[in-house]
């Protein structure tokens, strides 16, 4: 019903903004990831999902469409609601989702505060034909990045870095250079760590 909203930031919260919009203004939920991308000038544009339930109507707001159709696929398993799905999407940016689900990368859907084993088998199993279809996403380049972070991470923990910390830090890395190699993933990583 409503696709988008652009207008006049008014207020700016981690997991909420009012926007503005021609003397209306609207509350729109927002996830810690397009938090981080909305500036903090007057006029902004927000993709939105409106959920309509019998007690209330609530408008979620996104940065990118990528991150919308996201959450709308999460929205679509049982047992994920819209604040599991804001809560993914404020926990893991919209590519990582992407290729957690078609990796079947449990670990990295259960990291998730409140996704438990089972949810997450759950939106692996429902969603990553669909996620693999939409994004046109190669499987074979999924499990090749995942042996290269696999690699890297066992070569810092040889190197005595505690593997969550280690984990942490090459997530960030391979989030944005996806298709970096090990003995890349591990340089960057040693200079972070």
């Amino acid at each position: 019903m409503i696709t988008h909203i652009q207008g006049r930031l008014v207020e700016k919260n981690p997991t909420d903004v009012v926007i503005d919009c021609n003397g209306v203004g609207y509350l729109i939920n927002i996830s810690l990831n397009t938090f981080s991308q909305i500036p903090d000038q007057e006029n902004v544009k927000l993709y939105t999902h409106l959920q309509v339930k019998e007690d209330s109507h609530t408008l979620f707001g996104f940065a990118s469409l990528a991150e919308r159709e996201i959450f709308r696929l999460l929205i679509s398993v049982s047992g994920i609601g819209a604040s599991t799905a804001r809560t993914m999407l404020s926990s893991l940016n919209p590519k990582q989702v992407r290729e957690g689900i078609a990796g079947e990368d449990v670990a990295l859907i259960q990291s998730v505060k409140g996704i438990g084993l089972k949810t997450a088998q759950r939106v692996i199993i429902e969603l990553k034909d669909k996620v693999l279809k939409i994004y046109d996403i190669d499987e074979a380049s999924i499990a090749q990045s995942n042996t290269n972070k696999d690699e890297a991470l066992s070569a810092l923990e040889v190197l005595g870095f505690a593997k969550k910390q280690a984990e942490r830090v090459v997530d960030k890395f391979i989030a944005n250079n996806s298709e970096a190699s090990v003995e890349t993933i591990i340089k960057e990583a040693l200079k972070n760590l």
